[in-house]
Order: C-alpha cells, then structure tokens, then sequence
C-alpha cells in the first residue's frame, strides 16, 4: 500500500524515501548513513504522516552519525529566523560575492517615473542586476507572481530612467532572490519576461539550497543555541554567516555579543563543529 505523507500546506504527497537519502546527503552523510535512516523512517511512517515529522525523525537518527547536528537546526528553517532587513539582505549580497559578483545595497535609484529602493546591485562582467530580495517568515509559503510583476515593473522604470539620464546605471537583468519555493504561475511569467530567480530548490541544481551548502554559507540562525539578542547584535554588525563568526578574533567576538569568554569560546567552539564536521 502507496503511503501518503501531509505537507505544510495540507498537501498530500507519496513518501519517497529516495528523499530522505537526498536529505541525509546533504547533511553531510556517507551514503551508507543516508540508507540506513531512511531505511528506519521507511519501516516507521504511517499514511498522513507530516512532513515536519519526518524531519525531526531524520535529525534524531542522523546524530548518532553526526554528533554535530545537535549543534544546529534545519537549514531552511535558520534562512526563515534571519530578519528579512538587514540580515536576509545582506545574507544574499554574500551569496552572490560568492557566485562572482561585486555588489552594492541599499541604494536610491530614479526611475522615469518614480525613485526605487533598491536591494541589492550586483556586478559581473557585462551584467548589471537589479536584486529584488524577498524574504519569508513562514518559509514553507510560496512566492508569488505578485513579487514577480512589482520586480519586472522596477526594472522597467530603471531601464528608462537610465535613458533619460536620470541614473548612470545600465542594468541589464533583473533577478529575484528568495528563501521559500516558487509558484508555477510565477516561474512561467518570470521565463516569460527573462526575469531570473533563485529560491529554495529553484533554479534545480542551482537553488539557494545547492550553493549555500557547496560554499558553507551557513546562517548564523543554523546555530541552535544562539540566543536571539546575540542574533540581533551579530547582525547589526553585518555578521549573518557562521563563517564571519569564526573570521573574529575572540575579543572582537566578545564586544560584538557582549557575552563573557567562556561563552563566546563555546559559541566558536559550536559554530566549528557545524562548519567542519
């Protein structure tokens, strides 16, 4: 008999457990590891079971290979505890830099018609982009064509505005970044427009998820101790990844949290552990 598990949304889909490997894998699992858990879960699901359930079971048997993970909480959900402005913000600018770009945020930009606040302006060769950066709380919603139409209307103001020489700079393409999946209606009208977009499994192979986990970029929030001021200090001094944290020196760390050494050695000690398994 077919089981059937329940999304967040109600949805319901087959179980397949070729996705609970894919999820152990990408928690760093040898695939031996990866077939063992699924093989538990497999015998331990029932018709209706929640996702969410699913995952909690896979983090509870996954740490009897990798100690580490109870360090950290689930990626998808860390990208949805960053505050949407300024560390989801600026979380994306580091991603891009990753991927080859210069970039600048936070700019005032006239179009012909009226000005725009603009997220993020990123820089590669002959391409400009204008970043339309969309962040969710609840990161199991979609985004949706609304995000795309305000996006692809910016970018068109922009372009005019750079012909009636109210701005110097000739953008190229726009593209949206955001934490959660896509909607179908929005991809379609986005390829329509050649409006490019990153997400949670979108592009495939080249979603938000695939380069965060090839370049570590790892949200501070994956950090499962992190108390939610030292969130908000880390962040106001522009540090959203686990990788800035380990770049500081401990003293810098120390004024930066305001936390006693003892417990920044143990922050550094964590956030090492999840970075370098």
């Amino acid at each position: 008999m077919m089981i059937f598990v329940t999304k967040f949304d109600g949805r319901k889909q087959p179980f397949l457990k070729s996705k609970i490997v894919k999820t152990c894998l990408r928690m760093h699992a040898t695939y031996a590891q990866a077939k063992a858990v699924a093989d538990k879960i497999e015998k331990e699901v029932y018709d209706g079971i929640p996702t969410q359930k699913i995952l909690s079971m896979v983090f509870a048997y996954m740490k009897k290979f990798k100690p580490e993970i109870k360090y950290q909480i689930d990626l998808r959900e860390a990208i949805s505890l960053l505050r949407p402005k300024p560390d989801f913000e600026k979380f994306v600018g580091l991603l891009l830099e990753s991927q080859g770009y210069s970039i600048e945020q936070n700019l005032i930009i006239p179009g012909k018609c009226v000005e725009h606040e603009i997220d993020v302006v990123a820089r590669k060769g002959d391409e400009t982009v204008y970043v339309e950066v969309k962040h969710h709380m609840n990161h199991h919603t979609y985004t949706g064509l609304d995000v795309f139409l305000e996006a692809n209307s910016t970018f068109e103001d922009l372009k005019e505005g750079y012909k009636e020489k109210k701005h110097n700079i000739n953008f190229t393409k726009a593209l949206v970044v955001c934490n959660t999946k896509i909607s179908e209606h929005a991809k379609t009208y986005a390829d329509c427009k050649g409006i490019g977009y990153m997400g949670w499994k979108f592009p495939e192979q080249r979603g938000l998820e695939s380069i965060i986990e090839e370049k570590k970029l790892y949200p501070i929030t994956m950090l499962k101790s992190l108390d939610p001021k030292v969130e908000v200090r880390l962040g106001d001094y522009g540090i959203v990844l686990l990788k800035q944290i380990i770049e500081l020196k401990l003293e810098e760390l120390e004024k930066i949290t305001k936390l006693p050494s003892n417990k920044v050695k143990k922050l550094l000690e964590e956030t090492k552990k999840i970075l370098y398994p």
